[in-house]
């Protein structure tokens, strides 16, 4: 019991440390773009990161599962700390995008990772507690990430709050590793090789989505056919269709990811072009959003909580669902900004609620030995979609740009389908009357079967 509490307190802080860095860059962002010259580039900086994320979190749910998750948690924090590097250092804000794809890359392998930690580390009763945990890690961040980003940028430069997260991350692995390294592998190798390939796929046509939201909708439209062909292969059969169990499970947990991140990441862009709000002021929007994610985290692990999981899910996607629909009355001039952001307590408070249901519910729903890969495939679907959405929202949000505050509005209306969308979802969570579900194998193991 004992180290397991030192394991969970080291597994709070490294998340900690991710949630500030999120926090952190997002309310600096507006700030990143206006100083590099590139708001065409805005969407692009954070759903460029997701995109290779897809990527690290396959690798690691096969990796993990062979070789226990130490050495991919490892690697994964080198990455994140060297992507970070280069963005705190970019001339240009080209290269501050590369950096966000590398470091996208080390925290997908370092998300799967954590995830597996969990998983094979606790025993199943605790799962739903111990995510709680990691989900109130997002709390002491909330509550100061925006602050500090504002204070770093007008005294140090917004380049120091990409570099001061960078120098410690190792220093953070490094107190959690021995108890890590002692959590074992499943030495298991089910998922074929070619998951990757399937991956790197996805992650370049979600680039090209990007490129061709800027160029061509010639490319935008390869780019997501690219997508959807080698996103479908990383999923549970029967997630886009939205089968009952595992497989909406997964996507309801992509689908309310990117509702949330696509809004989140424009509310501060518009207050601080649009409300003329300081980058700190702005960045409260997001601290508020965090805190009710907090909240409901922490609501949903009460054990005197009588409602469902099912009744958790849609409760928390309707929650998203009116979150964003407030802060689309953001394009309108005569709301007050504290109205919109009170509603964005919603949107906070829903995701709170859907996080760590859906983690805990993908847990239980594995076979053995596919804790890894399952995992990966709700990190995936949740990367996937919200990259889609950004790709979305972004080109028309470039194409937008001087209509104003029409321009936001139609950013925000991309985030209110997958809102909509998961209210939907959340009722096929379970396949039985009695609330189970059997495990469902992934597209990619039926369509690589023998392959590899």
């Amino acid at each position: 019991m004992e180290n397991r509490r030192t394991l969970t307190a080291g597994l709070v802080t490294l998340v900690t440390l991710v949630a500030f860095e999120a926090v952190a860059v997002t309310a600096a962002m507006p700030s990143v773009a206006k100083a590099l010259d590139g708001l065409s580039l805005y969407g692009f900086a954070f759903g460029g990161a997701l995109a290779t994320s897809v990527v690290g979190m396959v690798l690691a749910g096969s990796w993990c599962d062979r070789a226990g998750p130490a050495r991919p948690a490892a690697v994964g924090v080198a990455l994140f700390s060297a992507g970070l590097l280069v963005a705190g250092l970019a001339p240009q804000m080209w290269v501050l995008v590369l950096g966000r794809l590398v470091q996208g890359f080390g925290g997908g392998i370092v998300n799967v990772a954590l995830f597996v930690v969990v998983g094979r580390a606790y025993p199943a009763a605790e799962h739903p507690r111990v995510f709680s945990y990691m989900s109130a890690a997002w709390v002491l961040p909330a509550i100061v990430g925006p602050a500090v980003a504002g204070l770093i940028v007008s005294y140090l430069g917004w380049r120091w709050v990409f570099l001061l997260v960078a120098l410690a991350a190792a220093p953070v692995l490094a107190l959690i590793w021995p108890r890590i390294s002692r959590v074992r592998p499943d030495n298991s190798d089910i998922l074929p090789r070619t998951r990757f390939w399937w991956s790197l796929g996805a992650a370049l046509g979600a680039l090209v989505l990007y490129v061709g939201g800027q160029q061509s909708l010639i490319l935008l439209g390869v780019g997501v056919v690219i997508v959807a062909v080698c996103g479908i292969r990383l999923l549970p059969q029967g997630t886009l269709a939205a089968a009952r169990g595992l497989p909406s499970v997964v996507l309801l947990r992509g689908l309310a990811g990117a509702a949330f991140m696509q809004a989140d990441v424009f509310i501060p862009l518009m207050l601080t072009r649009e409300r003329g709000l300081s980058p700190t002021l702005a960045g409260l929007s997001l601290t508020v959003g965090a805190l009710f994610w907090s909240g409901g985290s922490w609501l949903q692990a009460r054990p005197g909580l009588r409602l469902s999981e099912t009744a958790r899910l849609r409760l928390g996607a309707a929650g998203i669902a009116a979150g964003v629909a407030s802060v689309m009355t953001l394009a309108i001039s005569s709301v007050p900004v504290v109205l919109a952001v009170a509603g964005w307590c919603f949107a906070g408070f829903g995701m709170g609620l859907v996080s760590p249901v859906s983690a805990a519910l993908v847990l239980r729903l594995s076979r053995p030995g596919e804790q890894g890969a399952n995992s990966s495939a709700l990190s995936v679907s949740d990367a996937l979609l919200t990259t889609v959405a950004l790709a979305a929202g972004g080109s028309l949000f470039a194409a937008m740009i001087g209509t104003g505050p029409a321009a936001y509005l139609a950013a925000f209306g991309v985030a209110l389908v997958p809102a909509v969308a998961g209210i939907l979802v959340a009722g096929r969570t379970f396949g039985g009357s009695d609330g189970t579900s059997a495990p469902v194998a992934l597209a990619g193991e039926r369509a690589g079967a023998g392959r590899g």
